[in-house]
């Protein structure tokens, strides 16, 4: 039965659809905001899988080229089977806010696959297919604890606007996220002008309160045609071994969950759980994986107890203690910056390539066809970095997740391209890693682009925020270990300048989060982020003079439009050649302007003189070095320039009476030629004698002097 509910959003209708489209999945909708629409469908297997040792669970987001009316443009003409970098942030954007909200024992293979099938270029389909998403498990057999919705924030000359057009972000100094349940905050994602923290937080709970039709609708929609939830049946669990196991454990584990060192205390938790599996697996034999489930929930409430009830973290620092901090610049002689940043057990080395317009990234987007990108940035996180043995391969999601953060963090300082003529782009190359190696990017990529003299607007530092809560208890945590992480209910990463926020990122394992715990997060953060700044400035407290000697040498030429086909020449043959002949990299871009890239100024010079040569207007009193082309009776045709040729009359070869122009002159012979006028229809007239003349008098001077 076809169901359509709508409200008004952000000045705009929203509507979900359900049981017309895709009617054999678990749950099924069309959400649509203007002329965008996307489809989202949940389906779970029949059966739970029973060796799942997490959340089977996986996200799909998918952009298809025909919602903007458009083929693909690769050579396949075709979606091609990776999804692009817009396409695996939108569909992390989906899954971070969603998987908290599934039961711990919920164990049906389930899958979410959104579809953008129309758009208006006025909305992110993202948030639409974050509401598709809740809406499609609320009204399925799934069990699910929501409804959530999301919501893109903007502010405009003070305004905080929901879901901005492409036009208003233009102007807006904040770009969020917000994911959010009726009563809290369950996912933030955003960046910003360097806004300060009060700011951040009005921005994120307007976005709370915008949201709330769309949950309405839900709310709605899963009473008009909800389907009835599965019944979780509890895995037999024996309670007497689970105490027996607590008992033989626990104390020990309060012992080795205190070991300082990542790698220490790993192995002492291992060797402890081995010994424990050893200690009951003879009354248990086929219980082992029971012992091991038992083992691994009181290391974790066992942590939680030591931050809750005795007052300190794991690691015995207090609760706003950042670890410590060792930074480096220039380690690496050959690319044109590079920095180290080492924050405890956390390491990232952050190296920094100049290159010219045509290094630009090109990509395909759903929106905005083929576009650019002047500031790039990679995040590695190989296998050693953490000690284990895997297979390396491409970047993951969360590879691509965290480089999102971190570029988003830096790119609010990075210089514009009409400030800085180069492309920039850094990877985050994380060497050792105990929490937060997105944050430690940010501040190894920063101090990489003052290293080589990118002239960024101000410095930027990053931090990650955790948090422990039971009941009326909450602990905030400062510069969060990955254990700390993984026990706890809260990983906030906050990046900014002295002055104020650039970026943001909000993840919670417990259902929702209230404005007092965000603010005093984002307090907290502030005193953390200023203090790994200040160790950072200890190294290099701002930009390099100068770019590295080895970046390429990139000088501006400005040309007359009407000259751009005779730079590029027939299919681009002219401009092959310069490239060719003078080692360089050339772009001319619509306004006349040639931007030529060269490893050395000697490179450089030929070929801005080459342009020159090609495209500059021959001038009045200047002199040409050119070949003789034509001779005829009343003169001879020199070329100045490729391209130009003008006329020496005869009675400007020499100071005397020439009978026969050949007397002086013979085809092919390159002579110097003084450009006496040029008439309106464009004719040059050239003088081989003054320019003769011109020579002689400058020897003189020489001379006299």
């Amino acid at each position: 039965m076809e169901k359509i509910v709508s409200a008004e959003i952000g000045g705009k209708e929203l509507s979900i659809t359900t049981g017309k489209i895709a009617k054999q999945a678990s749950g099924s909708v069309v959400v649509k905001y203007g002329e965008t629409i996307v489809m989202v469908t949940a389906v779970a297997a029949k059966e739970p899988k029973l060796d799942a040792s997490f959340l089977p669970l996986s996200v799909e987001y998918q952009e298809r080229i025909y919602a903007a009316g458009r083929i693909p443009g690769n050579y396949f003409r075709r979606e091609i089977g990776r999804p692009s970098e817009n396409e695996t942030l939108n569909a992390r954007l989906i899954d971070r806010p969603i998987r908290p909200l599934f039961h711990d024992d919920y164990s049906f293979e389930t899958q979410i696959i959104a579809t953008v099938m129309s758009t208006d270029k006025t909305c992110e389909p993202g948030i639409l297919a974050m509401i598709g998403a809740s809406t499609a498990l609320e009204i399925s057999d799934i069990p699910f604890d929501g409804p959530i919705a999301g919501i893109k924030v903007g502010r405009v000359n003070g305004e905080f606007i929901a879901n901005p057009t492409p036009a208003q972000m233009e102007e807006s100094d904040i770009d969020l996220t917000v994911a959010g349940s009726k009563t809290g905050v369950v996912m933030v994602e955003g960046g910003a002008e360097i806004v300060s923290e009060k700011d951040m937080l009005d921005a994120i709970f307007f976005g709370h309160e915008a949201m709330q039709p769309a949950i309405d609708l839900q709310v709605e929609l899963k009473a008009a045609v909800g389907k009835e939830k599965r019944v979780l049946v509890a895995p037999e669990r024996d309670a007497e071994l689970a105490e027996k196991v607590k008992a033989f454990a626990k104390d020990k584990i309060h012992e080795k969950v205190q070991i300082k060192t990542k790698l220490e205390r790993q192995n002492a938790l291992s060797a402890l759980k081995e010994e424990t599996i050893a200690h009951f697996e003879a009354d248990y034999p086929e219980q082992v994986k029971e012992i091991k489930e038992v083992f691994g929930k009181t290391v974790k409430a066992v942590s939680r107890t030591i931050v809750l009830e005795e007052g300190r973290r794991i690691d015995g620092r207090a609760f706003d203690e950042v670890r410590d901090i060792t930074c480096e610049a220039g380690i690496l002689p050959r690319p044109h910056g590079s920095a180290l940043f080492t924050r405890g057990e956390t390491q990232v080395v952050g190296v920094l390539t100049l290159g010219s317009g045509l290094d630009e990234q090109r990509i395909e987007t759903l929106n905005d066809g083929n576009a650019t990108r002047a500031f790039m940035l990679h995040y590695n996180f190989p296998p050693y970095s953490v000690g284990e043995v895997k297979r390396p391969g491409g970047p993951s999601r969360r590879d691509i997740g965290h480089g999102n953060l971190a570029h988003r963090a830096l790119e609010k300082v990075v210089p514009s391209p009409e400030d800085f003529e180069y492309t920039i782009r850094l990877v985050g190359e994380v060497t050792e890693s105990n929490g937060s190696s997105s944050m430690g990017t940010v501040c190894s990529g920063c101090l990489a682009l003052m290293d080589g003299g990118v002239p960024i607007k101000a410095p930027v530092s990053g931090i990650a925020m955790g948090l422990v809560s039971e009941g009326d208890k909450v602990v905030v945590l400062s510069d969060i270990l990955g254990d700390e992480d993984h026990f706890g209910d809260m990983d906030f990463k906050v990046a900014g300048t002295r002055d104020g926020i650039t970026a943001l990122q909000m993840d919670i394992k417990i259902k929702e989060l209230s404005k007092e715990i965000m603010e005093n997060a984002l307090n907290q953060a502030n005193g953390g982020r200023l203090h790994i700044l200040d160790k950072m400035m200890e190294t290099l407290d701002k930009s390099r003079d100068e770019v590295s000697p080895h970046a390429p040498k990139i000088v501006s030429v400005q040309i007359n439009k009407d000259k751009i086909r005779d730079i590029i020449g027939p299919g681009g043959k002219i401009i092959r050649a310069l490239q060719a002949d003078t080692n360089t990299t050339i772009e001319v871009n619509d306004d006349g302007i040639v931007k030529i890239a060269a490893e050395n100024e000697e490179d450089s010079a030929k070929a801005v003189a080459m342009v020159k040569d090609i495209a500059m207007d021959p001038e009045i009193g200047t002199i040409y070095e050119g070949a003789v082309v034509k001779i005829t009776d009343f003169g001879a045709f020199v070329n100045i320039k490729s391209g130009t040729d003008g006329l020496v009359h005869i009675s400007e070869l020499a100071d005397y009476r020439v009978k026969k122009v050949t007397d002086v002159v013979k085809e092919g012979e390159v002579i110097k030629v003084k450009v006496l006028d040029i008439t309106r229809d464009g004719k040059i007239k050239l003088s081989y004698k003054a320019a003769k003349k011109d020579a002689e008098n400058q020897k003189d001077a020489e001379t006299q002097d």
